[in-house]
């Protein structure tokens, strides 16, 4: 008997079905119930074959290739599963899915007949095959066996993958995250911070939720697929539903399918679609398909309607820059615009480096003194400090935020509503700016909670160094500004932060750098920080660096 920790994979299939078993057991159906008493009666290499097979790519799996020191016997182990219908060996096998189970020579001896170069390429030699067979799909019935009798060896289709997948969706409360999460904790690879589960914090609540999201998933894979519009809008709308969360990944669908008829430049398909997406973006989006279609009267409209109500300082931004062509394109006279704030702009002429290195490197050394040192942070500390100090409220256990212990961040982040659902809490954590505690706590967060995942915290960013001085030289005004405009909008404040910051610790200031090398330029997001500093008199500079060749 091989020790425990050699079936690790197995019990943390094992901890899964558990967890799904309590918290959703009047969800389970008959057979998802009997699925769970009949694997949990297999013997242990039973259940071990099986759970390997799940974490592979199938459906089908040649029993050659499933050799695994815990499990001495294949055949032997596969006996029970078959018994129960999981794994079966006459299921309709498809001409792509032979072709995928075995190499080129393999299928070059399976079909010697075939009238192809011997250089051929296995994609040459299945569509010979296919064309030989007759269409497109040839192999309606036929079963493993049919297509080589002379196999030698058993091979299986996985028939409960699908119910298996519905059992990780209610785990993990998404198709994106798989059972490595597992092993990777198991490792001390990531951790994770603990959060209470109430029953009303489970990601689905009723099993129409469940169907529901394996619905969209579905959806979303026809798109990829090029599925006819008419049949994916009507799918897409029969997913709708009660719960906040799934209607915002229905939107979400939708927003991609208007993109796709976008690329297709089909304007009316795509107006049709952004006419019943209500996902952030598109509005500007439909705009954009009418002024694509001349149709300059209404999107001026829809543009004025925008802008009296902007979803986002993105909008805002984008309709600044839409307004003036409108207006044109209406007949009709722009008002003039806003002039935006002045930015400090610094140009440098810098040796080129004898070996390739980022601009923003480059820069960083060259201002660098010992009494003003300089670090690259972009993104990291702002969104570092705001995660720390705002850690309870980031991890607040309200209902739809964590469903299941592997976590980094609340699933609803990136919701129009993420800030407005725990307002008091990050109230009560701004507040703490208002008085010296906030040090305290950011840095005894940055000690107890080092390593644990988080949207925010940068940890590989961090050091002891660059908290201190940061903490001294970033006055708590300006940190209560920087997390306010954070919360404004974090799915895309979270990005677009300068890339240096220069510290003078004597003086207790500093200054934030945005580096453009030659040919750079400014992105939107990097805009809308830099003026909403500037506009609050916080130090920020753009500097453009260009190339001083030796001897120049």
């Amino acid at each position: 008997m091989f020790p425990p920790h050699r079936y690790y994979y197995l019990h943390n299939f094992q901890r899964a079905l558990a967890w799904v078993s309590d918290r959703y057991a009047d969800l389970l159906d008959a057979d998802e119930r009997r699925f769970l008493d009949d694997f949990q009666a297999l013997p242990q290499a039973s259940q071990a074959l099986m759970v390997r097979m799940l974490m592979r790519r199938g459906p089908w799996f040649r029993a050659s290739r499933l050799v695994y020191e815990e499990i001495a016997s294949t055949s032997d182990a596969a006996a029970p599963l078959r018994a129960l219908g999981w794994l079966d060996a006459d299921a309709p096998m498809t001409l792509d899915e032979l072709f995928s189970l075995h190499t080129k020579p393999e299928l070059c001896r399976m079909f010697a007949s075939e009238p192809v170069k011997p250089g051929a390429r296995k994609a040459e030699l299945l569509e010979a095959v296919r064309a030989r067979l007759g269409g497109p799909h040839p192999d309606a019935g036929r079963n493993y066996a049919a297509w080589n009798p002379d196999a030698g060896e058993a091979v299986w289709r996985v028939m409960v993958g699908g119910l298996c997948e519905r059992f990780r969706l209610m785990f993990f409360g998404n198709l994106h995250q798989d059972w490595s999460e597992f092993v990777l904790a198991d490792l001390g690879v990531f951790q994770y911070e603990t959060v209470p589960f109430e029953a009303s914090s489970r990601a689905f609540q009723t099993r129409a939720d469940v169907d529901g999201y394996l619905a969209l998933h579905a959806c979303r894979a026809a798109l990829d697929e090029g599925a006819e519009l008419d049949a994916l809008l009507q799918a897409v709308d029969g997913c709708a539903s009660q719960n906040p969360w799934l209607e915002k990944r229905r939107a979400k669908v939708l927003l991609r399918i208007g993109q796709a008829c976008e690329r297709a430049q089909d304007w009316p398909a795509a107006q049709r679609v952004y006419e019943r997406c209500a996902y952030p973006g598109a509005r500007h989006r439909r705009i954009r398909v009418h002024e694509r279609m001349a149709r300059f009267d209404e999107a001026l409209a829809l543009a004025l309607q925008a802008q009296a109500a902007p979803e986002s300082e993105e909008e805002s931004q984008r309709l600044a820059r839409m307004l003036p062509r409108l207006y044109r394109g209406a007949g009709q006279g722009a008002p003039a615009r806003a002039a935006a704030p002045a930015l400090l702009r610094t140009d440098l002429a810098l040796p080129r480096p004898p070996v390739p290195t980022a601009v923003e490197y480059v820069t960083r050394d060259h201002l660098h003194q010992d009494d003003a040192p300089v670090h690259y942070v972009e993104n990291a500390l702002i969104n570092s400090l705001f995660g720390l100090l705002c850690w309870p409220a980031v991890f607040a256990p309200l209902p739809g935020a964590f469903f299941h212990p592997f976590q980094r961040g609340p699933a609803d982040l990136d919701a129009p509503d993420f800030h407005e659902r725990r307002k008091a809490l990050f109230t009560d954590c701004l507040a703490q700016l208002d008085t010296s505690a906030y040090r305290d706590v950011i840095l005894r967060r940055y000690a107890e909670k080092s390593g644990v995942q988080s949207p925010f915290v940068f940890w590989g960013a961090l050091s002891d160094t660059l908290l201190a001085q940061a903490l001294d030289c970033l006055p708590a005004a300006h940190l209560k500004l920087y997390f306010t405009r954070l919360l404004r909008d974090v799915k895309t404040n979270r990005s677009g932060l300068p890339d240096l910051i220069r510290f003078w610790p004597a003086e207790r200031r500093y200054e934030l750098v945005e580096v453009k090398g030659p040919g750079d330029k400014l992105q939107d997001n990097q805009i809308r920080w830099l003026q909403y500093c500037v506009s609050h008199g916080m130090p920020v500079r753009v500097c453009h660096v260009s190339w001083r060749e030796e001897g120049a």
